[in-house]
């Protein structure tokens, strides 16, 4: 059997924010029909729905 691997350092532990939502901008119909879709998927459950408006709504080009 093969002696299992050793770290030097511990494994780093990164924030999980999952409290708060992205929210809509006003005047950007982009991420105003994402917050709809992610309302309607909330409503009926599909969590990957909803997982993927809030991913998509944060990467959505900021600057509006």
């Amino acid at each position: 059997m093969t002696e299992p691997a050793r770290y030097s350092a511990p494994p780093i532990e990164l924030p999980l924010d999952l409290g708060r939502e992205p929210a809509p901008v006003e005047g950007c119909a982009g991420r105003v029909e994402l917050a709809a879709v992610r309302s309607r998927a909330r409503a009926v459950g599909d969590w990957t729905t909803v997982t993927d408006c809030n991913v998509f709504m944060r990467r959505h080009p900021e600057g509006h």
